[in-house]
């Protein structure tokens, strides 16, 4: 059963359920009417009856059956018996006996004043009439055929209007459903249009406001996110083989070229440490890219705890000096930095370091004097760290795309790299909820800024 069945059966469900509760209530408030109309009739007609007995000299008991026997107001079926004291009938309309009263019931109307009840068809009301000297029992009772009639006649309107309002409430709620649902509807047909190669595609947000459009943000976002995933998946693929194919290309040639003839054993030495230098390269780039990878991941709280700047910085200048000692790396640390909880930040050390000692790198790297300047401080965002060479600089046209993956500046040729370093910098700044800016003039030098909120703030 699908949703629009599950809601109209429901829709229906609710309103006979309301309809009914409403139909018997009508019908036991009409009830109760009937039976309270009825029995004030029957007792102003029979304590009429009874008034005129024992109240009016010139009234007797022939006259007053003439009376009643003439009478065009009397009930259906009407028959009225008045006992005196001793539980003697003064007067009855009931000459064939079919009201049974016994001495028993009297005496209880005496005490109660007023009783109701039924014998076969008949509805009996018993009260006690006080005269001037003496109390009276009167019975009086009859049969309300009409009133009767109308509780029928009133079942059956109300049978059929519950009847005709449940075919109402089917078709409305059928329409009601499909038309509640047709934004449902439409997102499951746009996601369904939806494949690897159409990423690009979103589902309607309607209004924006209801619970609908948050259904069709929250697939939006998703569809974003995994747009953004098979994307960065799909360049990676692609820049990885092509970076990948230069070094092994180089392994493969050498080697080929090493087999063609028979070498001395200096000729395979060197061979051997160029290809040496070209698996350290290839093993370098490896795991770059993997690093690369891993700042594009969703799960940015795996391994983030409260760890000093200002220690890691000290560890990645120790960490490149050793592979390259002619650097130099001048590292400045601000006075306001007094309080350790200055420099306390929540981020992942390995991935801090890497970027760290990326940034020194560049800046040794594309400098002539192989020197770089690091400068640790407060501000507003909460430690602030500047990378400042003397190096070549970035060109004005390179600045825009200098933070892709795999792009290099146009006067980057020169110097062994892969265009890995800035962009996987950024992506670590990122996750760990920071700023990175870069300042550079060709020529004059480069400045980084990185910008790393604090656990303070």
């Amino acid at each position: 059963m699908n949703i629009r069945t599950k809601l109209t059966v429901r829709f229906i469900l609710i309103a006979a359920i309301i309809f009914l509760l409403s139909s018997v209530l009508i019908y036991i408030l009409s009830a109760q009417y009937r039976e309270e109309d009825f029995y004030s009739r029957l007792f102003n007609k029979s304590n009429n009856t009874a008034k005129l007995l024992i109240e009016v000299d010139e009234v007797d008991v022939d006259l007053l059956y003439k009376i009643e026997r003439d009478n065009p107001v009397s009930l259906p079926n009407e028959k009225i018996i008045i006992y005196n004291y001793r539980d003697t009938i003064l007067f009855t309309t009931d000459e064939e006996g079919i009201i049974k009263i016994d001495k028993q019931l009297l005496n209880r109307i005496r005490l109660e004043d007023e009783i109701r009840f039924a014998q076969d068809k008949y509805e009996i009301l018993g009260f006690l009439f006080k005269g001037q000297y003496d109390r009276f029992v009167v019975i009086a009772a009859a049969t309300d055929i009409y009133g009767h009639k109308r509780l029928k006649n009133l079942i059956f309107i109300l049978f059929v209007v519950f009847s005709i309002s449940i075919v109402i409430v089917s078709i409305s709620g059928w329409i009601y459903a499909g038309r509640a649902l047709k934004p449902i509807a439409n997102v499951v047909n746009k996601v369904d249009e939806i494949s690897i190669s159409s990423l690009n595609l979103r589902v309607d947000e309607g209004n924006g406001n209801d619970e609908i459009a948050r259904l069709a943000q929250t697939f939006n976002s998703m569809l974003s996110r995994l747009e953004t995933s098979f994307i960065t998946q799909k360049n990676f693929i692609a820049n990885a083989s092509h970076e990948l194919r230069t070094p092994l290309t180089a392994i493969t040639g050498q080697l080929e070229v090493t087999l063609l003839n028979t070498r001395t054993p200096e000729d395979y030495k060197k061979v051997l440490n160029s290809l040496l230098d070209d698996i350290k390269n290839l093993n370098n780039l490896s795991n770059r890219l993997l690093l690369l990878a891993q700042t594009s991941t969703e799960d940015k709280e795996k391994k983030m705890s409260s760890i000093r700047i200002d220690e890691i910085v000290w560890q990645a200048k120790e960490d490149l000096l050793r592979h390259h000692p002619s650097f130099s790396i001048n590292i400045d640390l601000a006075e306001d930095l007094d309080d350790e909880r200055k420099l306390i930040i929540k981020g992942d050390e390995q991935l801090i370091k890497t970027a760290l000692s990326n940034l020194m790198e560049n800046g040794c790297k594309y400098s002539k004097d192989e020197t770089t300047n690091v400068f640790i401080k407060s501000s507003q965002y909460g430690i602030t760290i500047d990378f400042r060479d003397n190096g070549i600089g970035v060109p004005a046209e390179d600045m825009v795309n200098i933070f892709e993956p795999f792009y290099r500046g146009s006067n980057t040729k020169d110097i062994k790299g892969h265009g890995i370093g800035l962009s996987m910098v950024k992506g670590i700044v990122k996750i760990h909820n920071g700023i990175i800016q870069l300042d550079s003039v060709q020529g004059v030098g480069t400045t980084i800024t990185v910008n790393l909120p604090t656990i303070d703030d």
